[in-house]
């Protein structure tokens, strides 16, 4: 069994900064792809960022030259670094990541969400 739990969230002014993680523990397994996810107050889950095994990223546009998506496949973990935080941030943040076992099948996991508020 793969779990998937994340950290990093919390309260931070604008302009701040903060490290999400997104971290795969089980046997067995490695991590494909990985996206991110956020789902603001009262909106829609939106794709954030993207991540492939490989390292090519990809990201909405909201968030470009402010979020940095990468991975350490040491440590089967992929982080969402988030610079020049704006209210609008502000939101319920999951990674969900593609995960390989050793049968090759793959298969989507989610985390369990961390909140990201973003407030003076």
């Amino acid at each position: 069994q793969v779990q998937l739990v994340e950290s990093g969230g919390g309260l931070v002014q604008p302009g701040g900064s903060l490290r999400l993680s997104c971290a795969a523990s089980g046997s067995s397994f490695s991590i494909n792809a990985v996206d991110y996810y956020r789902r603001p107050p009262g909106k829609e889950l939106e794709l954030v960022a993207a991540i492939t095994r490989g390292g090519p990223t990809k990201y909405t546009d909201s968030v470009k030259g402010r979020f940095t998506i990468s991975r350490d496949n040491t440590k089967n973990t992929v982080y969402l670094q988030m610079n020049s935080l704006k209210p609008e941030d502000t939101a319920l943040y999951y990674c969900k990541a593609e995960i390989r076992r050793s049968d090759n099948t793959l298969t989507w996991y989610w985390g369990q969400g961390t909140q990201v508020t973003v407030s003076s």
